[in-house]
């Protein structure tokens, strides 16, 4: 595989990527959500292999492997069972509107690729073209975390941001070290675990995921 062919379907994985964070930034339904992060895991596993290919990085055969273990399979299912056990399906509430969340989100999109037009400028990678695309995910991903109101798509949005943070860092170096690698996927995987429990102490706390019960507690 040619250099230019795998350039070409990294920044079509880059663009399907930034698709995937605007769709998790509109949708409000959690299992579509979930799905959408299995997605991103996918894309983010496929453009990995090109580049260990291309490059010849064998350390990031192993980060692919591992992001599909983990983003494609292992969390996915682990969500899916969370909002099995909680009976939640719906995020209605939201602290803005879609269109005017969707018009901030285009703004972040054009803030982060004014921001990385430099520093691509300076990098001799194969994937230096996407560090645009990598910042903008991981500000859309932050984006969704401030404007949701129920916990569970806020975790969602926490994963995807590292989703994005992976992916800047393979345009930017062709990966971290990977025994850094081993240890952020073990933190999330903890992260997630941890999560859950504390779903369950919100739904039997206040009968509702909603963050804003957590307000009492700092007024009790």
């Amino acid at each position: 595989m040619g250099q230019s062919l795998s350039s070409q379907l990294v920044n079509l994985l880059a663009a399907f990527l930034l698709l995937i964070a605007f769709a998790m930034l509109s949708q409000r339904r959690i299992l579509t959500l979930i799905r959408l992060f299995a997605w991103q895991g996918a894309a983010l596993t496929a453009s990995t292999l090109i580049v260990a290919y291309t490059t010849g990085q064998v350390h990031l055969y192993f980060s692919a492997a591992l992001t599909l273990l983990l983003k494609v399979l292992l969390i996915p299912w682990v969500l899916h069972r969370l909002i099995d056990r909680l009976q939640i399906r719906w995020d209605v509430e939201t602290l803005i509107n879609i269109p005017a969340t969707m018009l901030i989100g285009i703004g972040l999109v054009i803030f982060a690729f004014a921001l990385a037009a430099p520093i691509s400028e300076l990098a001799n990678t194969l994937t230096r073209a996407t560090l645009g695309i990598a910042m903008a995910s991981v500000l859309l991903s932050f984006l969704m975390m401030i404007v949701r109101r129920k916990a569970v798509p806020q975790v969602i949005g926490f994963l995807a941001m590292e989703n994005g943070l992976f992916f800047a860092a393979t345009s930017a170096t062709y990966g971290m070290p990977l025994v850094v690698e081993l240890g952020v996927a073990l933190d999330v995987l903890v992260g997630t675990f941890i999560f859950g429990i504390f779903f369950f102490h919100i739904r039997e706390q206040f009968d509702s995921l909603d963050i804003r019960h957590m307000e009492k507690l700092k007024q009790d």
